[in-house]
């Protein structure tokens, strides 16, 4: 306990400074009102840390992932008044989200894109009393004696905000990058090469930064530590545009608003068709990064930070929050049983995360039905599951 408290304590005094330049998140003073609820999803602030207050949330049930598995576990805790918050990194870079047309998901237009039926399934889970948080979660506590509290016994850490919940849910899918590492960058990881901007952004103020990457993720993360970094240089292998008969055209799946904020930046340089050859670095941590051109030879950019993200994503399971909390396959995957618990009492797994072979929307909504079916009985001490609840 005494280690993990020590990490999270470093972990926040980084995040705290890297937070007040974030937009703020949608937030209430006071306890969320819903009649229907026996435990309401309550805010307080605590965690006084010297620079600023650390808002805590306490709830029954705190899902990590706002996909397609998320949302519906969220849907259907919140119909049995299950105070209920999700915890959502990025809503527009999951797997479902970059889908250009649902054609298989039972009952929907085969037009729809899958942002679409996303957002649908959000919209629907919010309706019924669920909070919804865009929030990086950086470290997870999954039992009393890490939390300190016999009551809320998960505790789920971001930048913004900390998670007190009776029960969690792991739903942040199997997009993580496959295959081997960039040289160095395992070396420098936490040294210079980081994957998360908004906790590690504070660190780069009046620096030169690279951010590597050619998804809405890496413009999110590369437009955020604009606001710290002397220059950032964004790097992508493919170019994000190309001239056409009608003019000039960007690659559509990338959030457009977010590529116009990001390129209207003074300090923001972007090299398209470059490839990420090695990170450098010494003692001290990252001092650059090689890097390819296309038709041009090797050259090095002088950086003290390396933000990398995965092209366009990948197929590995999402779980370094995890910290080896809870079992997992030889492919990464978190280990369920039937009702979705994982090796840790009260912590489910649904979703791409479970590492299945049958990545399709409908078998991940279908894990996020029996999960939260599975917490219902769990908190409620039940026997026997409770088929469905009315929602008056």
């Amino acid at each position: 306990m005494a280690a993990s408290s020590l990490l999270l304590f470093a972990l926040l005094l980084a995040c705290q400074s890297a937070s007040a330049f974030m937009s703020p998140l949608t937030r209430t003073s006071s306890t969320l009102q819903n009649n229907n609820r026996h435990h309401d999803v309550s805010s307080t602030t605590a965690l006084q840390m010297g620079m600023g207050e650390m808002e805590v949330i306490e709830c029954d049930v705190a899902i990590i992932g706002g996909g397609p598995a998320g949302c519906t576990c969220a849907l259907y805790t919140a119909r049995a008044d299950l105070s209920t918050v999700i915890l959502d990194k990025n809503p527009a870079s999951g797997a479902l989200a970059i889908t250009s047309h649902i054609a298989n998901y039972p009952g929907v237009d085969r037009a729809m894109t899958g942002a679409e039926l996303l957002e649908q399934m959000k919209v629907q889970a919010v309706e019924y009393g669920t909070k919804y948080e865009k929030a990086q979660v950086f470290m997870i506590d999954v039992n009393k004696d890490e939390t300190g509290d016999d009551v809320y016994t998960k505790c789920v850490y971001t930048p913004d905000v900390t998670i007190k919940a009776r029960s969690l849910v792991l739903a942040t899918g199997a997009m993580g990058r496959v295959g081997k590492p960039f040289p160095g960058e395992k070396e420098f990881l936490g040294s210079g090469v980081s994957y998360c901007a908004t906790c590690d952004g504070a660190f780069y103020r009046d620096s030169v930064v690279v951010v590597y990457g050619i998804s809405t993720e890496a413009i999110e993360e590369a437009l955020f530590l604009t606001k710290f970094a002397k220059t950032v240089h964004w790097i992508t292998s493919l170019c994000i545009s190309r001239e056409t008969a009608s003019g000039l055209e960007r690659n559509k799946v990338l959030d457009q608003e977010l590529l116009d904020q990001l390129y209207a930046c003074e300090n923001v340089e972007h090299l398209e068709k470059t490839k990420l050859v090695e990170v450098l670095g010494d003692m001290s941590g990252v001092t650059g990064v090689k890097i390819k051109r296309q038709g041009m030879e090797e050259e090095v950019i002088e950086t003290e930070g390396a933000f990398i993200y995965g092209s366009g994503g990948g197929s590995k399971p999402i779980t370094d929050f995890c910290q080896s909390k809870v079992a997992l396959d030889e492919g990464g995957g978190v280990i369920v049983d039937a009702d979705m618990k994982t090796s840790c009492d009260g912590v489910y797994a649904i979703g791409d995360i479970r590492n299945t072979e049958y990545k399709q929307v409908v078998v991940a909504a279908s894990d996020g039905c029996i999960a939260a079916m599975s917490i219902e009985k769990f908190l409620n001490n039940r026997k026997t599951v409770k088929v469905d609840w009315i929602h008056k």
